[in-house]
């Protein structure tokens, strides 16, 4: 557990923020400690029982009920909801101004005692959450307890049965084909969003129907990819998380929070992209960049965790991703001034295993780009989940642009680590290689598509790739091992940010420098592709993805950091005259002959930020402009089927089964919807 003043001050600002500001304050009142605390210490307590008596029985009891100098701490449900971490900062840090000093002299193994036995007295009173902490005790063991789970009373015996068999493994996260789970944001740690489900193909797509519709109410647009795993479908919106009987849609159980105030930029919409899930434990991103652990049978809060602190321009749009016992999370606000950063939490526990940051420090390479504080400011944030290779336990992330956005004259050079692909260890988090997109970006290209793994011969030569459409206009192959750029394709025609790639996959820059007049700058602000999914044939070799061809004026004035602002240094508008038609594309681009087997240019009133995935069906499913799910034939992108969704699609589409049926689900609007054959 970290002990520096940063942290204590981030963490009991946070608590007196939000929710735990009363709980604070009753936990401080609780472990008030009493005169002699150094001499308990140096006494040495032989058990946590003992140590709990003589630290903290006697404001509250010898059963933690209460007393009169104290609350009580071992049934009220809003104590037993923190997390072990939370509970240990108080007691060894304390609270300032509440009347609870620090119990640091305790040292860290007593302090995890104490919480140890305060869980067991909760368990005890049988009134408090569960929660197990999966931690051994150095001095006392402590019995476990298994206290009954609590269902919705609305539940039958089949629903409380279908919940009760959630226990995804390791093994499951890392299945190598996607057939009647999903259950990962991506569907597996591939990226490549490629069902082996093939009941839907182009001879009964005609047929598709839809087979449930579920409403949601809360801020924001739905942008998740729903998670299904023995039948039961998580998914969520803003900070709101749903079980639901993937068959029918029915509504298991609904974890309510409310969303934060005083956001900025992205996290101000309250996006949520969706939940990561091992064991008997959801896990997902809020609003304002906390990472909460539930239970998968029950929805019940386990414990949270504010991982990004220091300035509250913080936010979090993303899915989580698990690594082997990690919950790995980033952030967003690139574009308002924060410090970008990949971070790893203990599945069980909420503990931070480690955290890189991807605006290197004052002394640390690239760090030149960044003069005086810019560093604190640089964005580069980790707002997508990224892929991972068990066999080389290599993680491949991608970063946001850099900050200020349009304004590159404060931030010299290539602004490491931004608009880049990193490739960490996932144990420790250190940096393996670096492949850098668009040094010295000014148009907001950030590296946030999903870094596709495939295994195949390239050049004739078998080769562990990844391949990327990035918002630059650029398709790239990389071998992922070494991080050795192999080739790139232009897929925007009317790109003229760059006159190419050189040898070494570099960027020719045209040297379009945004002023107070503005440059016309193509591919746009929006990217020539963006963060919603490509996916991957493997059967084919067909990598499918969508892209836009447009552009923009772009535009710079100096700009300083304020939190609660943007740090864009000015902006964009509609580009003219002959650079202002927009073009929107569905591709499938063949690493056989490395050029495009077919481009299918759409129509429609609006632009769907909608991802693809395809199956061994033989079709291509993502949301089109006209407000539709659309599914086309994956070898020759004809329209086999459409259905109207009401409003248009900003999410990535998935596929499961139940008993060999498939289905299709997406979210869009404040709706869930899941399509099946009859």
């Amino acid at each position: 557990m970290l002990r520096s003043d940063m942290l204590v001050l981030r963490v009991e600002a946070d608590l007196l923020r939000t929710r735990a500001r009363s709980i604070a304050i009753l936990i401080a009142s609780c472990f008030a400690a009493l005169a002699g605390v150094q001499a308990a210490a140096q006494s040495a307590p032989k058990t946590a029982e003992q140590q709990f008596a003589t630290t903290c029985a006697g404001c509250h009891g010898l059963d933690g009920k209460g007393a009169a100098k104290g609350p009580d701490i071992a049934t009220l449900p809003k104590i037993a909801a923190l997390s072990d971490a939370e509970l240990e900062r108080i007691i060894h840090d304390g609270v300032t101004g509440k009347g609870m000093p620090s119990m640091a002299v305790l040292g860290d193994a007593r302090i995890d005692e104490l919480v140890l036995y305060l869980r067991m007295l909760q368990r005890q009173a049988r009134t408090a959450p569960a929660v197990n902490t999966n931690r051994a005790t150095t001095a006392t063991t402590i019995a476990p307890s298994t206290p009954a789970l609590r269902f919705p009373a609305t539940l039958t015996d089949g629903d409380r049965a279908l919940l009760s068999s959630i226990d995804v493994q390791p093994s499951d996260i890392a299945q190598k084909a996607l057939g009647a789970n999903w259950t990962s944001y991506n569907g597996d740690y591939t990226g490549r969003r490629f069902s082996s489900l093939d009941e839907i193909t182009p001879a009964n797509a005609a047929r598709l129907k839809p087979a449930w519709r579920v409403h949601t109410q809360n801020a924001g647009m739905m942008q998740a990819t729903p998670v299904v795993v023995v039948g039961v479908m998580y998914v969520t919106r803003s900070n709101d998380a749903y079980a639901l009987d993937a068959r029918t849609g029915k509504l298991l159980w609904h974890h309510a929070r409310e969303v934060g105030d005083g956001l900025v930029d992205d996290a101000s919409g309250h996006i949520n992209r969706g939940v990561a899930i091992l064991g008997t434990r959801v896990y997902m991103e809020t609003d304002n960049a906390h990472l909460l652990c539930l239970d998968a049978r029950t929805g019940e809060q386990l414990w949270d965790v504010a991982y990004a602190a220091g300035n509250k321009n913080y936010g979090a749009t993303s899915a989580p991703l698990i690594v082997k016992n990690k919950v790995l999370v980033g952030t967003s606000g690139g574009d308002d001034g924060v410090r970008g950063f990949l971070a790893a939490f203990d599945a069980q526990t909420g503990k931070e295993l480690w955290r890189f940051w991807t605006i290197p420090g004052p002394g640390e390479k690239g760090s030149e780009s960044w003069p005086g504080d810019l560093y604190l400011h640089g964005g580069g944030t980790t707002w997508m989940p990224g892929t991972y290779d068990p066999e080389l336990n290599t993680l491949y992330w991608g970063t946001g642009n850099p900050a200020p956005d349009y304004d590159g004259s404060v931030r010299p050079g290539d602004d490491l680590y931004t608009s880049s692909l990193l490739a960490l260890d996932p144990d420790t988090g250190r940096l393996k290689w670096h492949f850098q997109f668009s040094p010295h970006n000014l148009y907001d290209y950030d590296a946030a598509e999903t870094p596709v793994l495939v295994d195949t011969a390239f050049h004739g030569v078998p080769r562990k790739l990844i391949v990327s459409a990035n918002r630059n206009g650029f398709l790239y192959i990389l071998d992922r091992i070494t991080g050795e750029y192999l080739a790139s394709k232009q897929f925007i025609p009317k790109l003229n940010w760059a006159k190419g790639i050189d040898a070494h996959g570099r960027p020719l820059s045209n040297n379009l420098i945004p002023d107070a007049a503005g440059v016309t700058v193509c591919p746009s602000v929006d990217g020539g592709t963006n963060w919603y999914s490509p996916t991957y044939d493997p059967a084919t070799h067909t990598f499918y993805f969508r892209s836009l061809e447009a552009c923009s004026l772009f535009q710079s004035a100096p700009d300083h950091f304020g939190e609660g602002e943007t740090f864009y240094a000015t902006g964009t508008g509609h580009a003219t005259g002959s650079f202002a038609d927009e073009t929107h594309y569905l591709n499938a681009f063949s690493l056989d002959t490395f050029d495009f087997t077919w481009r299918d240019r759409l129509t429609g009133g609006g632009f769907a930020w909608a991802g693809v995935m395809s199956t061994a069906g033989g079709v291509v499913i993502f949301g089109n402009d006209l407000g539709e799910l659309e599914l086309d034939d994956a070898s020759n992108g004809s329209r086999l089927w459409s259905a109207p969704l009401g409003t248009a699609m900003h999410a990535s589409p998935m596929s499961y089964a139940i008993e060999g049926k498939q289905y299709i689900a997406v979210t869009a609007g404040d709706d869930v919807i899941a399509f099946s054959l009859p």
